[in-house]
């Protein structure tokens, strides 16, 4: 081979391999498709879940245990540093912490919490839909071997919420969640130990308030 042809040959031969590593790349649709089918084929979950609080000079670690159910049914048991609950049957939410004197209602479709948006995880996911401006964030290294980073903007939501970022696992698996909201504060959800279609009754997210506890209806302050 002389040497033009075995230049051309070099040049060919790496822009070939360079095609195929490009082409090897995940794209973000498919991995959008895939968590959106690993979740929408799932009637329950449950996970252990961290959440880091920081902003306003303040940064605080919980921790506890997650279950949702289809269809919009989800109970957050948080048991460290301090037990509380917030858990929602699909129509209303409650969040009570033991100890406490007083309990709060609000019905599902006026609650501003940045959790209650996964109690539709199960069923309903649409990645896509949901996250205007789904990309990719190279910048943000996975927490977890093989995990991928996306970023988006909650659909309705661009006024308090900056950007969510995803870390998605190779089985397609939310495994963190972290929210940036305007005001320049970061919370953070990293899920562990899922456990998916486990037995879940539907008393498990049913609130009955204790002897003496009152309760503060958002419905009865309209």
């Amino acid at each position: 081979m002389n040497l033009p042809t075995k230049f051309y040959f070099t040049v060919a031969t790496t822009v070939l391999l360079f095609a195929g590593a490009v082409w090897a790349l995940p794209n973000v649709h498919a991995v959008a498709r895939a968590v959106d089918n690993h979740y929408n084929r799932l009637h329950s979950l449950q996970a252990e879940f961290t959440e880091i609080y920081q902003g306003a000079g303040i940064e605080r670690t919980e921790s506890g245990t997650l279950w949702l159910k289809k269809p919009g049914k989800m109970r957050w048991e948080y048991r460290s540093p301090r037990e509380k609950l917030f858990l929602s049957d699909g129509r209303d939410a409650w969040f009570y912490v033991p100890g406490d004197r007083q309990v709060r209602k609000s019905p599902v479709r006026k609650l501003d919490d940045l959790r209650s948006p996964l109690g539709l995880l199960l069923g309903k996911t649409r990645l896509e839909k949901e996250l205007q401006g789904l990309s990719f964030a190279p910048d943000v290294a996975p927490a977890l071997p093989g995990g991928m980073v996306l970023r988006g903007v909650p659909k309705g939501m661009g006024e308090r919420v900056n950007e969510v970022i995803l870390e998605i696992t190779p089985e397609s698996r939310i495994s963190r969640l972290r929210i940036e909201e305007a005001d320049g504060s970061v919370t953070e959800y990293r899920f562990s130990d899922p456990k998916e279609n486990v037995e879940l009754g539907d008393d498990r997210f049913r609130f009955a308030p204790p002897s003496g506890v009152e309760v503060i209806d958002a419905n009865l302050g309209q």
